[in-house]
């Protein structure tokens, strides 16, 4: 028996072109729920967490349109809200697989926080831009009325916020789902923790936690929640089969199995960009240096033939 932390990416649930509804999201949960069925057929343990970067970016939109009539909230309780519905989907779509199956596992969703440190140097230089666009004048004006860093992007025509991506330390719910496993609750019992990287948090002088608005990397939380739980494997699900070197050149290469230290050699040397493949071999890289024995790299319908070393990217100590 093997404890498995699997990461879905938040297109996952919602994919380009579509207007990301609840039905669509449904659908595409559906979509995944048999290689997760399959690790439980198996009889592994699995822990699922979840992105969420294009379901805020709708609550966002939503806050914006809205504003005149209800008092937006922070971006920490819109990625509450996210955990929660998103905790909701995975948790009806993959019951209803499970006893499909014939097996006897529970989903339980759990809100989680990511404490991240006050002296990240995101805070002084955010950079990862979320919510809708705005004109020059309006990124102005709410610039003045709450002190945000605005970013234009110049493809788009447009300005966006710009907010804080700290890496992220500790899981406040860690050590609760750390005795959960430890009891022999994995096995009967599916947690979907981590959800958008979780709530960030920093502790205070006074000891509070408090929450700030930024965005944590899932993959990241995802390694981090691996290792609390001690899983033997982190399983990062994307829309590709593999990570790739060489990407768009003559020399483009899907890599198979590999060793951490060769794939720690690519990542030295360029070959991930910054904002897709790069943040999940590094949690790979975070997950195997903690003491995991296998990280994966693959799409949700190679998943099962990953877990047996014939798919997707697979990397060993």
């Amino acid at each position: 028996m093997a404890r498995i932390v699997v990461a879905l990416g938040g297109n996952a649930l919602s994919k380009a072109g579509e207007k990301g509804t609840w039905d669509e999201a449904v659908q595409n949960m559906r979509s995944v729920t048999k290689p997760l069925t399959e690790i439980l057929g198996r009889g592994d343990e699995l822990l699922v967490t979840h992105g969420n970067g294009p379901q805020v970016g709708s609550l966002l939109i939503q806050q914006e349109l809205a504003k005149s009539q209800v008092s937006p909230l922070p971006m920490s309780a819109l990625g509450a809200m996210t955990e929660g519905w998103i905790g909701l989907l995975i948790s009806g779509v993959l019951t209803t697989a499970i006893e499909a199956e014939g097996l006897g596992h529970s989903v339980v969703p759990i809100v989680t926080r990511s404490l991240v440190s006050s002296r990240d140097p995101s805070f002084r230089h955010p950079s990862k831009p979320v919510g809708p666009y705005y004109s020059e004048n309006e990124a102005r004006l709410l610039k003045k009325q709450h002190g945000w860093v605005m970013g234009n992007d110049v493809r788009r025509g447009g300005w966006r916020r710009l907010v804080p991506s700290p890496i992220p330390i500790d899981v406040i719910e860690g050590p609760v789902l750390r005795r959960l496993y430890t009891a022999g609750m994995g096995v009967s019992t599916v947690f979907v923790a981590g959800g958008g990287g979780g709530v960030p948090v920093v502790r205070r002088r006074n000891g509070a936690l408090e929450e700030v608005d930024a965005v944590i990397d899932k993959d990241r939380t995802a390694a981090l929640l691996a290792s609390i739980i001690r899983a033997e494997t982190l399983a990062i699900v994307t829309d590709v089969s593999h990570a790739l070197i060489g990407f768009h050149s003559a020399r483009e290469e899907p890599l198979g199995r590999v060793s951490a230290d060769q794939l720690s050699r690519h990542l030295t040397h360029g070959e991930f960009g910054e904002g897709s493949m790069r943040p999940k071999v590094e949690a790979a890289l975070q997950f195997l240096s903690h003491g995991g024995k296998r990280a994966i790299i693959t799409d949700a319908y190679g998943l099962p033939q990953a877990l047996k070393g014939k798919r997707g990217t697979v990397v060993e100590n």
